[in-house]
C-alpha cells in the first residue's frame, strides 16, 4: 500500500475519484483503483466511496461483493487461482482441488495463516481445451493432471 500515512481514507478515494470525474460508470474504475492501491475493499472505503459519489453504502457494498476480484480481505503474497468450470470439473478437477488445497495448507476461498497464500475459485480461465488450470500470481499453469503439477504450483508459490 502505498497511501501516505498522512492520507486519510477520504482523502485517497477523493484523489482517485478525480481521475475518473466525468466518466460514465466510475465506481468499478474507482473500485480497481483502490484494490490496487489498498489491497482491499474494507467497510471504511465502502464508506468513502459511498460518500463521494453519492450513492448508498448498500450499492457500493453490493458491487464489491458482487464481483470476485474485489477482496474485503488482503490476500496471501502468491494468488492462485483455480478454475472450476465444468470442462476443468470434468477432467477430474475436483480432486486435483482438493489435492491443491492440501498441498498447500489453504482451504478453497481463504488466505493461509502465514498469509503466504490465498486459493480462489475462478469460473473459466479461457483454457478450456487443457484443463484443469490455475492462475499463479497471474500466469497459467494448465494440465494440472496430477501430483507433478500440483508440485510446481507449489514450488512457485514457495518461492
Amino acid at each position: 500500500m502505498s497511501m501516505g500515512t498522512q492520507e486519510s481514507i477520504e482523502q485517497l478515494v477523493a484523489r482517485m475519484a478525480a481521475r475518473h470525474r466525468g466518466q460514465r460508470g466510475m465506481l468499478l474504475p474507482l473500485l480497481h483503483d483502490l484494490q490496487e492501491e489498498l489491497g482491499r475493499i474494507d467497510d471504511a472505503t465502502v464508506a468513502a466511496v459511498a460518500e463521494t459519489l453519492n450513492l448508498s453504502r448498500a450499492e457500493v457494498h453490493g458491487v464489491v461483493t458482487f464481483y470476485h476480484d474485489f477482496r474485503r480481505e488482503p490476500a496471501g503474497r502468491h494468488i492462485v487461482k483455480y478454475c472450476r468450470a465444468e470442462s476443468c470439473q470434468a477432467r477430474g478437477g475436483a480432486a486435483i482441488e482438493a489435492a491443491l488445497a492440501e498441498r498447500l495448507n489453504v482451504a478453497m476461498g481463504a488466505t493461509r495463516g502465514d498469509g503466504q497464500v490465498t486459493l480462489e475459485p475462478v469460473y473459466c480461465l479461457g483454457l478450456c481445451a487443457i484443463g484443469p488450470n490455475a492462475l499463479v500470481d497471474g500466469e497459467p499453469v494448465a494440465r494440472i493432471d496430477g501430483a507433478a503439477a500440483i508440485e510446481r504450483i507449489a514450488a512457485r508459490v514457495a518461492a
